[in-house]
């Protein structure tokens, strides 16, 4: 686990640096559209998990 830690730290200092030069946008990139998929599935998750949480309730709590 701290090794993970460690990693992720240190990943931006082993990121290539940009050239400076801008590209044209034609579109989304690939990293866009899986940004967007993951919140999706992140949403879809927690959504999934706490109404299978509330469904088991028998009683209220108050």
């Amino acid at each position: 686990m701290r090794f993970l830690i460690a990693l992720c730290l240190a990943s931006p200092a082993l990121a290539a640096p940009h050239s400076g030069v801008p590209k044209i946008r034609t579109g989304p990139e690939l990293s866009d559209i899986a940004l967007f998929v993951m919140a999706a599935l992140g949403v879809w998750f927690v959504r999934r998990a706490l109404r299978a949480r509330f469904t088991k309730r028998d009683t209220p709590k108050d």
